[in-house]
């Protein structure tokens, strides 16, 4: 019965990050001597990369990935 229900939560999670066109944070890595951040992100489509200024204290661009990100491919557009 707890394998069905994790089936179910699992198709929902997927249908709403298809219809939204949000992605949820799966890693990310400092680049360009610790200015640059890329952020991976997980679609319901695949993975997307972002890129950010980056700073320690999040003062010029983000000291972390944001968790969700809005993706320009969307399936009901």
């Amino acid at each position: 019965m707890n394998i069905i229900k994790t089936l179910v939560v699992l198709v929902i999670l997927y249908a709403i990050f298809l219809f939204s066109g949000y992605g949820v944070t799966v890693g990310s890595s400092k680049n360009a001597a610790g200015l640059g951040l890329k952020c991976q992100y997980l679609t319901a489509r695949g993975i997307v990369n972002a890129q950010y200024l980056h700073s320690d204290n999040g003062v010029i661009g983000v000291a972390n990935c944001p968790l969700l990100k809005k993706v320009a491919d969307i399936v009901d557009q």
